[in-house]
C-alpha cells in the first residue's frame, strides 16, 4: 500500500494538477518537537485541517479552533497552511502544532508520506482542490458558520465526501441552490462553535445593552447583506436615544478594511456617534462577539450568520434583522429566520426607534424563534452539537480505514493474480 502511495505521488507531482512556480519555505514545523523537519516528511496526524488563505480570513478557522483542540484529544490534529502569513496570524493562538507548504508537490508529498485520515476545510478557498487531489482521506467541508447567505452554498460541495451542516435550514438550503447533487453528503452536527465557554467581554452594566453588528459588503452586489450604507447611522442613532441603554458597536472584522467609500464613511459615522456619547457606549472593531452575547439584551444585524448564533445562544431576547433591499418576499424565502423577528426596510426606517423599544418591552416573536432556533440547529441544547461533531469525525475515520482495508487486499490480490 505504502508504496503505491509513492507511486501515485510521483504521479501527482508529475501532472499539471501539482505544478507550481512557487518556493517552499522548509523547515520545522511550527508548533512540532524538534526532529520532525517537514522536508523528512514525517508529521504524523490523524486529521489535518486545511487553510489556503491568507491572514485577512484566519478568522475563518481561529472560530473552530477550541472545537479542534478538543478534536485532537481523539484524533492527533494537524494544521496546514499555504500561506505563510495566514499561520503568523494564528500561531500563538493554540497549541495544535501546524506546517506551512508553499508548493503543489510539497504538498502532494507530505500527505503521501504520512497516515492521514481525515481532512477538515473550513472554506471554499481556491487552493482547496490541490489538497482534494489526496484520494486516500475523507475529505470534509464545515464551513465557519451558519448563515442565509447566498455564498453559504457552493456547487463545490460536490467535491467533498462529506459537508456537516447545522440542521434541517441548511440542508433545504442546498436542495433549493444545487442541481444533481448528493443530499447523503450532508451531515447535520448543530453549530460546535457556539458550545464553547467564553469568558465575557464586555464590561457589567446596569443598564439594557443594545448591540449594531452588521456584516461586511461581500465580494459582489449578490452577497451583498449589509445595513451600514443604507440604514447603519440611523440605527445607531435611534439606539443612543433608547434611555437606561448602552449602545455596542461590533461590525464584521472586514468592515474596519473596507474598500467601499460609502461603507467606510457610514462606518467611521457611526464611531463618531458612539464616541461623542460617551460611556457606557463602546466600539468593538475586534473581538469575540459570541462571548459578548451573554450581556446582550437586544442585537439589531443583518443576514449573517451572527443572528443566528445569538438565536442559538440567546432564543429569549429580542432580534431584528435589515433587510437593504426592502423585499419581504425574498428575505422571508431565502432568509426563514426573519419570518420571526422585526425586520428594519425602507419602510420601517423612519420607525427605527419605535420597532426597537416595542421588542424591549413586548417581545412578541419569542415562540416563533424557539421553532427557527429548531429549525436551524435541532432540538439540541449547548454541548450537543460538539458531541455530534466527535462522533461523526470518529465514524468517518473508521469508515475509511475500513474501506482502505478492503481495498489493500483486493490490490493484493490483483498483484498475486498478476
Amino acid at each position: 500500500m505504502k508504496a503505491w502511495m509513492r507511486e501515485q505521488a510521483q504521479a501527482l507531482v508529475r501532472s499539471s494538477a501539482w505544478k507550481a512556480t512557487s518556493t517552499w519555505i522548509r523547515g520545522r514545523a511550527r508548533g512540532l518537537p524538534a526532529g520532525h523537519e517537514l522536508h523528512g516528511v514525517s508529521v504524523p496526524a490523524e486529521v489535518i485541517v486545511y487553510f489556503g488563505d491568507n491572514a485577512e480570513k484566519t478568522y475563518q478557522l481561529t472560530q473552530w479552533l477550541p472545537v479542534l483542540e478538543r478534536l485532537n484529544e481523539e484524533h492527533r490534529v494537524l494544521l496546514v497552511f499555504r500561506k505563510l502569513g495566514a499561520l503568523r496570524e494564528v500561531k500563538g493562538t493554540t497549541r495544535l502544532p501546524m506546517v506551512f507548504v508553499r508548493r503543489f508537490e510539497d504538498l502532494a508529498t507530505l500527505y503521501f508520506e504520512n497516515n492521514y485520515m481525515l481532512a477538515i476545510y473550513v472554506n471554499n478557498g481556491v487552493t482547496n482542490f490541490q489538497s482534494l487531489s489526496y484520494a486516500p482521506m475523507v475529505h470534509v467541508h464545515v464551513n465557519h458558520g451558519e448563515s442565509d447567505k447566498i455564498s453559504m452554498v457552493s456547487n463545490q460541495a460536490k467535491a467533498y465526501d462529506k459537508t456537516l451542516i447545522a440542521g434541517q435550514a441548511a440542508l433545504e438550503r442546498h436542495r433549493a441552490a444545487l442541481l444533481d447533487f448528493d443530499e447523503s453528503k450532508l451531515i447535520a452536527v448543530g453549530r460546535p462553535q457556539l458550545d464553547i465557554a467564553r469568558e465575557r467581554e464586555l464590561v457589567p452594566s446596569t443598564r439594557r445593552t443594545l448591540m449594531y453588528a452588521p456584516t461586511w459588503e461581500g465580494e459582489n452586489d449578490e452577497n451583498n447583506y449589509t445595513s451600514i450604507d443604507r440604514f447603519g447611522v440611523d440605527i445607531v442613532r435611534a439606539m443612543l436615544a433608547v434611555p437606561n441603554a448602552r449602545v455596542i458597536y461590533k461590525p464584521h472584522p472586514r468592515v474596519e478594511e473596507s474598500a467601499d467609500e460609502t461603507i467606510a464613511d457610514a462606518d467611521a459615522r457611526i464611531r463618531e456617534l458612539i464616541t461623542a456619547a460617551g460611556e457606557p457606549h463602546a466600539v468593538k472593531m475586534q473581538g469575540d462577539i459570541l462571548a459578548m452575547f451573554a450581556d446582550v439584551d437586544l442585537l439589531v444585524t443583518d443576514i449573517s450568520s451572527v443572528g443566528l448564533d445569538f438565536l442559538y445562544l440567546q432564543p429569549d431576547r429580542p432580534l431584528i434583522l435589515t433587510d437593504r433591499r426592502t423585499d419581504p418576499a425574498k428575505l422571508h424565502a431565502d432568509a426563514p429566520i426573519s419570518r420571526s423577528t422585526a425586520v428594519i426596510d425602507e419602510n420601517s426606517r423612519e420607525q427605527i426607534g419605535d420597532l426597537i423599544r416595542t421588542q424591549l418591552e413586548s417581545d412578541e416573536h419569542t415562540d416563533a424563534r424557539a421553532q427557527m432556533r429548531t429549525f436551524y440547529f435541532g432540538d439540541g441544547e449547548v454541548g450537543t452539537s460538539t458531541t455530534a461533531f466527535l462522533s461523526t469525525i470518529t465514524r468517518l475515520i473508521t469508515e475509511r480505514q475500513q474501506k482502505l482495508a478492503v481495498f489493500t487486499r483486493q490490490a493484493s490480490n490483483m498483484e498475486a493474480s498478476d
